[in-house]
């Protein structure tokens, strides 16, 4: 009669160390997220950039044409629009999205022209013909042309399908979380 008391008291022993194992596990994912998190680590999960690892690098400096950014999206009407749709993620910037990673092809005081591609002082931005739909077919509005306002930037991404400044417009640099550098990650 022993022996079913044995093999409770070893099954409770065997459940405790388990609920031990756990705990210590999560606790363990937990700082090593969290550290991650506030050393600007992100993970990018968009076609926008290659997927993978990245981090959030700071910019002691004004944007430059050039520079790959991540940028918190302004809370803008056209921004509301793409979140309703589903183009953007959740995140930690205002309105609870997440920062966007895109590059800097026009600065404040540079012309940008948009038609079928986007010229930037003239010149052909590579990669930017606009889309009158997108991917589920509703159509998409494009941004006017004009300057790009002082202390804003105009950005893009050469993914066809990215949703960027040719239809939200510029937007402003103080967005800027800063450089984003690759880590780890893969581009299909």
């Amino acid at each position: 009669m022993t022996l079913p008391v044995r093999t409770s008291m070893r099954m409770s022993a065997q459940r405790r160390q388990a609920a031990i194992t756990l705990s210590v596990s999560a606790a363990a994912i937990s700082v090593v997220g969290l550290t991650a998190f506030f050393g600007g680590y992100r993970i990018n999960l968009t076609p926008s950039e290659p997927l993978g690892l990245w981090q959030i690098v700071p910019l002691d400096r004004s944007p430059v044409v050039g520079d790959l950014v991540f940028i918190c999206p302004p809370d803008t009407a056209a921004v509301q629009d793409a979140r309703a749709r589903g183009y953007l993620h959740s995140g930690l910037c205002p309105g609870l999205l997440a920062p966007l990673i895109k590059s800097v092809v026009a600065v404040a005081g540079q012309r940008v022209e948009i038609a079928a591609e986007v010229r930037v002082d003239g010149r052909l931005v590579h990669a930017s013909a606009v889309a009158e739909k997108d991917g589920e077919g509703r159509p998409l509005t494009r941004f006017s042309d004009g300057m790009v306002p002082h202390d804003e930037v105009f950005l893009h991404s050469s993914f066809a399908g990215s949703f960027d400044s040719r239809y939200f417009g510029p937007v402003p640099a103080s967005g800027i979380l800063g450089l984003a550098r690759e880590v780890l990650t893969y581009a299909p």
